[in-house]
């Protein structure tokens, strides 16, 4: 049986991208992730995150990573039509028409497994895989945790390269002050995810304050 585990990184910063990751196995490699003992991608440091996916990638059939910048993350959050779990559970839909597994298993992203699942089964066509969403599957599923490891490296990676073009913003959070003064200092960047509030914040303010100069 083919199983494809999915997951994802980056859901909640104000800065840089989301980044969501598949991977697929059969039978046998299967068994070889369950020997690497894979955890979530957070019990481990970033070195470790970093040795474990040059294992993860070569021990797996294929893998895909999906990487979704700002401006079609705010798309989704605009539109009446959708929202980040619809946008997340529409990446996880590509990856299963790329993949055509017979199981899949994800960490669930919405406190409603079953709204998710009958969502994401409504748009698939032909013969559905087995469909398994979770809250913690990437605790609980080597395939999965594989899945979110790929995800948080590729985000990390990605968010180096965000400062070294635009400087030291911090983790990107929105509780983290070194972020909200990165973001208070320049609202205009091409990094943001203008729906966030804490970017709506700065950027309220400063136009009061601009329509204040006339």
């Amino acid at each position: 049986m083919k199983i494809l585990g999915i997951d994802e990184a980056g859901r909640g910063p104000v800065i840089g991208p989301m980044v969501i990751a598949g991977v697929i196995v059969g039978e046998k490699n299967r068994a070889r992730l369950e020997k690497m003992g894979l955890k979530d991608s957070k019990a481990y440091t970033r070195k470790r995150r970093e040795e474990l996916f040059g294992r993860i990638v070569t021990a797996v059939d294929k893998y895909e990573i999906l990487i979704i910048n700002p401006p079609e993350i705010d798309a989704a959050l605009n539109s009446p039509s959708s929202n980040l779990n619809w946008l997340e559970a529409d990446k996880m839909i590509e990856l299963i028409k790329m993949f055509g597994p017979e199981k899949v298993i994800a960490d669930c992203p919405s406190t409603n497994t079953r709204r998710f699942t009958d969502y994401v089964r409504n748009r698939l066509e032909g013969t559905l895989p087995e469909l398994v969403f979770e809250h913690k599957a990437d605790e609980n599923y080597p395939v999965v945790s594989a899945a979110s490891i790929l995800a948080k490296v590729t985000r990390d990676k990605s968010i180096d390269t965000l400062r070294n073009i635009y400087g030291d913003f911090g983790s990107g959070y929105m509780s983290d002050p070194k972020t909200r003064k990165f973001i208070d200092k320049d609202h205009t960047l091409p990094i943001y995810r203008k729906t966030w509030v804490t970017w709506k914040e700065v950027s309220g303010r400063k136009s009061q304050k601009s329509l204040g100069d006339f």
